[in-house]
């Protein structure tokens, strides 16, 4: 099967030559690679020109700037040929079986529409073969690893999901992909990451990158993933391993962040879920306001104060903004 990779960077010149060189030493790679830069600068082209990996690189206009628009432009320059095409963000290092891994998945998971990648984490797992479960800690497939504070939290007050990772819960605030184990495995699920993902090319004759997140695009891979998972199956292959560095350059303000985790999580979960149960209405409530009260505490007790503070003053702004502003979703779809 053919496949083609598409990067959509900003301001991100060394990321993206430490991604195109752990590129090259994939055992499997990919048949074209694009490079949709929405850069005022060169310094990215100037990396697409240097690595000896052969790359088409595409400086975008204002009007096709942001992330889903820069992915809904690489689409449109794919090749004819490509079977698949495959996204990842510009800041990951993918393990050289990464690529191979991904499309075996297309092989053995013939429904497939899509198939996202795992990103080793900080957590450590360890495997378990007793009934003993520990409160402190996550459970799952015959894997464990402790729940970090603010899971733990949610525990207490009873706000955890009892469904499995990639599965949004009807309150929402599910587990994320992070909390599959890394056991070669691979698992369906209803969302993943979009800068680790892959998709059949036929899936964007049927559905494009809702321009509703516009610019960084907070949670533009979870709305992507829901609409397509009332259409077909997606899976996320625990052997298709990468690293993601999280950088910074080219990030947001908190204060627009915080803004961006309450009013698109709201809209991703009323796409997801358009007449959640009264219980369910509290506990997305409960689980927006326990966060933010979480993230205020990060004020007192981490180093990076002020961006805790901004962040903080954003959620609350994007919370209150919901009661006279709420977004309009858009199941967009193609003819």
């Amino acid at each position: 099967m053919k496949f083609s990779l598409i990067i959509c960077t900003f301001r991100r010149p060394e990321a993206i030559r430490k991604l195109l060189n752990s590129v090259k030493e994939q055992n499997l790679k990919p048949n074209e690679i694009l490079i949709v830069d929405a850069s005022e600068d060169d310094f990215t082209l100037n990396v697409a020109n240097d690595t000896s990996v052969k790359v088409e690189y595409f400086k975008v206009d204002d009007k096709n700037k942001g992330l889903t628009k820069q992915r809904n432009f690489g689409i449109k320059h794919v090749s004819s040929s490509s079977e698949i095409i495959c996204f990842l963000d510009d800041d990951i290092v993918l393990k050289p079986e990464y690529f191979q891994k991904i499309m075996e998945t297309y092989q053995v998971k013939s429904d497939a529409m899509a198939v996202g990648g795992y990103i080793l984490g900080n957590s450590v797992w360890v495997e378990y073969k007793t009934s003993e479960k520990l409160f402190n800690r996550y459970y799952f497939d015959g894997f464990s690893r402790k729940l970090s504070s603010r899971h733990l939290l949610r525990k207490k007050v009873g706000l955890l999901p009892k469904e499995k990772p990639g599965i949004m819960p009807e309150f929402s605030n599910g587990f994320s992909i992070g909390f599959l184990p890394p056991s070669g495995k691979i698992y369906q699920v209803d969302y993943f990451m979009g800068g680790v993902s892959s998709y059949k090319k036929g899936v964007f004759d049927r559905l494009s990158f809702s321009e509703y997140f516009h610019g960084y695009g907070l949670y533009e891979d979870m709305d992507f993933c829901l609409r397509l998972s009332k259409l077909g199956k997606l899976y996320v292959n625990t052997a298709a391993q990468l690293y993601h560095y999280h950088e910074e350059a080219g990030r947001p303000n908190k204060y627009e962040y915080g803004k961006m985790v309450v009013r698109n999580g709201w809209y991703v979960w009323k796409l997801k879920n358009a007449k959640p149960s009264l219980k369910n209405i509290l506990k997305w409530h409960a689980t927006l306001l326990l966060l933010t009260a979480v993230r205020i505490g990060n004020i007192f007790t981490t180093t990076k104060r002020k961006q805790a503070f901004t962040e903080s003053i954003g959620r609350f702004s994007g919370y209150f903004s919901l009661w006279f502003n709420a977004p309009k979703i858009h199941d967009e779809r193609r003819n």
